[in-house]
């Protein structure tokens, strides 16, 4: 009987990005592997800044090849960071990713995820547009999730994402703690279907907390130009964001931005489904 292979796709999330391991990263996908059914063979993919086109263009070819049982696809926040950010784009790269592992008969595990503008506690007018574009993906996430009745885990809501403790120093990576709350989650989820029959991964840190002197030096160093490295091409974009986000305040028309994106997520989706249906039939989805 050959081994489970559970391979994972995503950016810094699922790379393990704060809980550090031997000089390296381990991760929620990692300890999880170990609470899966039998001998475990476990790919990770995931590379720190990746998007959705990484994911669809590079990650799923490499891990289709692996012929995965499991695969996680857990990635978004980094478009919602550039500004090149496009929800119809996202849709329909998240369409074809799980499309293509459901055909080979993969478990799908996918999540959505808090915005990165209250985690990093930026001032609203800044927050709440970052908040929109994380909300219009979670709502992309949890649509086509549920098409494709994959694994999904509700992970922006949960009431475990408020404890400050469960997050690294750069409060957009979850530290161990954290990122054992998403194995053992997740591991929940998976036994549920028959595809997590192993150890339920430990709630508890096999390691210290860092010092808040280190947390400290390594924001104030690492943590401070990994931010600037993802940001850097959004900050114009943001201060007009935040401008509009302002001025639409104070008009009492904030209502109209909500519903904007709200349109926008509708007609992404929709879009994808008419595509769906046109390749199901040999057609051509319309040009537009």
């Amino acid at each position: 009987m050959r081994s489970v292979r559970f391979v994972a796709l995503g950016d810094s999330l699922t790379e393990g990005v704060g809980d550090p391991v031997d000089n390296g990263w381990r991760g929620w996908a990692e300890l999880l592997s170990g609470g899966l059914s039998g001998e475990v063979e476990f790919t990770n993919l995931a590379v720190s800044g990746a998007q959705t086109r990484d994911v669809l263009e590079t990650q799923t070819p490499a891990a289709l090849e692996l012929k995965p049982d499991v695969v996680s696809v857990v990635i978004g926040v980094n478009d919602t960071l550039r500004c090149t950010f496009d929800i119809h784009a996202v849709a329909a790269r998240l369409d074809k990713v799980y499309a293509a592992f459901t055909r080979q008969g993969a478990v799908v595990l996918t999540a959505c995820l808090p915005d990165p503008g209250s985690m990093l506690g930026l001032p609203g007018a800044l927050a709440r547009p970052l908040a929109r574009r994380q909300r219009a993906v979670n709502t992309v996430v949890h649509a086509l999730s549920e098409r494709y009745g994959v694994v999904h885990l509700h992970a922006a809501e949960a009431e475990w994402i408020t404890d400050r403790a469960m997050w690294s120093s750069d409060r957009l990576h979850p530290g161990e703690r954290g990122h054992r709350q998403l194995a053992l989650r997740f591991h929940a989820l998976l036994a549920k279907v028959g595809a997590a029959t192993g150890p339920v991964p430990s709630p508890e840190p096999e390691f210290p907390a860092p010092t808040k002197s280190a947390s400290l030096w390594w924001l104030a160093t690492a943590g401070t130009a990994w931010v600037i490295r993802r940001c850097s091409d959004l900050l114009p974009q943001l201060l007009k964001l935040a401008w509009d986000e302002t001025r639409h305040r104070a008009r009492g028309t904030s209502a109209r931005l909500d519903l904007r994106t709200a349109h926008a997520v509708s007609a992404a989706l929709a879009a994808v489904s008419v595509t769906e249906r046109a390749v199901s039939v040999g057609e051509q989805p319309d040009a537009a």
